[in-house]
């Protein structure tokens, strides 16, 4: 891919709605809050393996759930295992930001985290205001269509159009995500 094609894939992204996802990814920074980062992980588990706009849905009602009515990620999410483990965590959020801010590898505590596997640590790490991107299958194939990883792919444009390295993986990600670009997605 080259930068002018990535350049048309963003704005198709944005005239596509999602002209706040790119401002987020230009601009996400660590989370300040243990609140924050546990909806980082959070939606991170929840959106694993699943399409994104099915994880919104849930993500939502989890969100509501603890943050509105006390209640549990367990009581409106049906995957036992990656509730059990939302719920963990938010009863050990502030213990986790004390964490993830000693942390001397960031992405290495992000994998050690239940439900956070060789991929989802770029996830929750981008999340996480970790300028990286995440090498998921659409990625891997347009990388692989470029002859370059995910992460000289996103760096390569990243430079040459001056968006974040984050900000790259997103577009190229939800382009494909949206059908907006079927080259190699």
């Amino acid at each position: 891919m080259e930068v002018a094609e990535y350049e048309v894939l963003r704005a198709d992204v944005e005239l596509a709605g999602y002209t706040h996802e790119v401002a987020w990814a230009e601009q996400v920074k660590a989370p300040e809050s243990p609140v924050a980062l546990w909806g980082e992980y959070g939606w991170v588990v929840c959106n694993s393996g699943m399409k994104n706009q099915v994880a919104e849905r849930i993500w939502t009602r989890i969100r509501t759930a603890v943050l509105e009515h006390g209640g549990r990620a367990a009581d409106v999410f049906g995957h036992a295992a990656k509730a059990q483990a939302i719920d963990d965590f938010w009863d050990r959020k502030h213990e986790r930001l004390v964490e993830f801010r000693a942390a001397p590898d960031p992405l290495a505590w992000c994998h050690s985290l239940p439900w956070i596997g060789p991929i989802t640590k770029w996830h929750l790490a981008k999340n996480l205001g970790i300028d990286c991107a995440k090498p998921d299958r659409w990625l891997e194939r347009v990388a692989a269509a470029s002859g370059e990883s995910v992460a000289e792919l996103c760096s390569r444009l990243s430079t040459e159009s001056g968006d974040r390295v984050a900000t790259v993986d997103l577009v190229i990600w939800r382009a494909c995500n949206l059908g907006l670009w079927r080259a190699a997605c």
